[in-house]
């Protein structure tokens, strides 16, 4: 048989579209089998003259192809049939050596090196916590669940939000009680909280914090704050940690150190009655001064709303620039940069344990402390380049 006849198709198509020639085998392989299909029916199907559908289809009878060729379609068109399958899924095919490398790969960009043992460790975690196995002590301090979770959570904020620069870490004993006294700022208690991670981290200890009553006044932020290390302030506790060779950390100031002003920042309020001096002077540990900078610019306060926190039982309602204008968004600290110094420890074994007794020693260790804070503060500030740098 010759050349296929050039049919039209349609009413405004023109004559004569197509070469007359057939197609190459290379491209009669690139049709999918129902193509193939169509084309073998066209061959067979006689058209009426006269009809015309605007276009026109180049029909290349099965015979014109040489044997040779018709059988290397015949393979091709079955293989792409299998490819174009609709019933085959996206995922079928990959091997599972693939998957495998692809999750490696991507847990060690997200979790580093050694995820694998993290993993296992953080499993091991689980199992322990369901079965109770765990160790907790007489003031309800976790030392796991702390080391794990909270200060975890809080790590990435102490080192990437306020890029909290440490000095003096020699000055805190790697072992034994000894107690911090630092300056209180920042509208809510957060500086506590970095404090607590930089001892972690950087001198690897646990710091014991003294909270006040009303930390312990909400039944869940209680039972965290006990599960974390902070104890009820009372002098009692304090002895007791600090007899037991905890280092434990005292915020003097209070209310009215976190809750100033902010055109009152770094401008040390009263410490008390001097209690953390007496707890250290009848345990005989050294009193470590702490003086942060940054922590004042994270919430600055400058108003309050006296009326509305005697209702809801705190001792301050904070207004800031963005909070309550900005809703829980205004509860975002800025990220303004930290420096913590620790000074030289303050001895107390040189004293008799009824040293703790005479007012006038006790107001004078007290006035000394708070002296070198508020110096180290002056010292820092002029040091620091400015609020976020």
């Amino acid at each position: 048989m010759g050349d296929a006849e050039i049919i039209p198709i349609g009413t405004r198509g023109r004559p004569g579209r197509g070469t007359g020639r057939a197609p190459s085998a290379a491209a009669r392989a690139l049709a999918k089998p129902n193509k193939a299909a169509e084309t073998s029916v066209s061959a067979d199907r006689e058209v009426p003259s006269g009809e015309s559908s605007g276009a026109e289809i180049e029909v290349v009878p099965a015979e014109a192809a040489a044997p040779d060729e018709a059988v290397a379609v015949e393979s091709t068109v079955t293989t792409q049939g299998a490819a174009y399958s609709e019933d085959r899924g996206p995922l079928r095919g990959i091997p599972t050596a693939d998957w495998q490398a692809a999750l490696d790969v991507a847990a060690r960009e997200v979790f580093g090196e050694d995820w694998e043992r993290q993993l296992a460790g953080f499993l091991a975690f689980l199992r322990r916590r369901v079965r109770g196995e765990y160790v907790v002590d007489d003031f309800g301090f976790d030392a796991e669940l702390t080391r794990r979770f909270f200060i975890s959570l809080l790590r990435p904020i102490a080192q990437k939000w306020f890029r909290i620069e440490v000095r003096g870490l020699e000055n805190v004993p790697a072992e034994g009680g000894a107690l911090v006294v630092s300056n209180h700022s920042g509208t809510l208690p957060i500086d506590g909280l970095m404090t607590m991670v930089t001892l972690h981290d950087h001198a690897a200890r646990s710091l014991r914090p003294l909270g006040a009553d009303l930390v312990f006044r909400f039944p869940f932020v209680g039972s965290l704050a006990r599960k974390g290390g902070v104890t009820l302030a009372c002098t009692e506790d304090a002895e007791r940690l600090l007899r037991a060779g905890e280092l434990v950390g005292v915020w003097p100031e209070g209310f009215k150190g976190v809750g100033k002003p902010y055109s009152e920042r770094y401008k040390l309020q009263r410490f008390g009655r001097g209690g953390f001096v007496s707890a250290a002077l009848r345990t005989g540990v050294p009193i470590v001064p702490l003086s942060v900078v940054g922590a004042e610019e994270i919430y600055p306060l400058v108003g309050n709303i006296p009326a509305l926190a005697k209702v809801l039982g705190v001792p301050y309602l904070p207004i800031t620039p963005f909070f309550p204008w900005l809703g829980p968004l205004g509860l975002i600290p800025l990220p303004s940069k930290w420096l913590m110094e620790f000074g030289e420890p303050v001895r107390t074994d040189e004293y008799d344990a009824s040293a703790a007794d005479d007012p006038m020693l006790v107001f004078n260790v007290t006035d000394q402390v708070r002296e070198t804070i508020q110096q180290t503060l002056y010292s820092l500030l002029m040091q620091r380049q400015s609020v976020f740098h």
